[in-house]
């Protein structure tokens, strides 16, 4: 799939979603920010419950950029562990490598994070990780490989220049931008996590 292709699939979907899912999806959300289609200027009727739902989770879904055996996978794990489901779901999720890449400022979309970690320029306590499904558990150090912190694409993020877009590095992440370095410090809590979703309505879903 070439990458105009891809772009306007992400330009579509956040307008189904009602959400911007990427940088430059952010001005066609703003210009058009009703659902595709012909009918996306009339006003929705009443959804039912779960048509609710679904959307909530395809929401959570389309941020983490996963497929729905991934999401689903999260979702029996943190059921199985103490604590409220949806919010351990999304704090599960939020270990993921690729997820913290992109929190970092290593890149500049999920999309992005995942092919640096694909293509194995991520180093987790200096040893090659190409998963992007990788969890990091807290203590452990982020980095672009040394050898790839020189190309243009780190660089750019070295420099800062993913931050307009990105949201503010959170609390449970310690950063050095300049030399492409994160810790993850501690676990990650749902409220400091920034992701746009009603976790409740996504445990919902699963749970009918």
């Amino acid at each position: 799939m070439s990458s105009v292709t891809r772009s306007r699939r992400q330009v579509r979907l956040s307008r189904a979603l009602g959400m911007a899912l990427t940088p430059k999806a952010v001005k066609h959300f703003e210009k058009r920010p009703y659902p595709p289609g012909e009918h996306g200027r009339s006003r929705r009727r009443t959804e039912s419950d779960y048509a609710v739902r679904l959307r909530e989770k395809q929401r959570l879904r389309a941020q983490y950029a996963l497929r729905e055996k991934q999401l689903r996978a999260a979702y029996d794990k943190a059921r199985r562990l103490d604590g409220l489901t949806g919010e351990t779901m999304v704090e599960l999720l939020e270990t993921r490598l690729d997820a913290l890449v992109l929190r970092a400022g290593f890149a500049r979309t999920i999309l992005q994070a995942r092919q640096a970690v694909v293509h194995r320029h991520i180093l987790v306590d200096g040893k090659l990780v190409d998963r992007p499904s990788f969890r990091v558990k807290p203590g452990q150090t982020i980095q672009v490989k040394p050898k790839m912190q020189a190309a243009t694409p780190y660089q750019v993020a070295a420099a800062g220049a993913h931050r307009d877009v990105l949201a503010a590095v959170p609390g449970y992440l310690d950063v050095q931008l300049e030399k492409l370095t994160a810790v993850l410090s501690r676990k990650p809590q749902r409220v400091e996590i920034p992701v746009q979703c009603e976790v409740n309505l996504v445990v919902e879903y699963y749970a009918r």
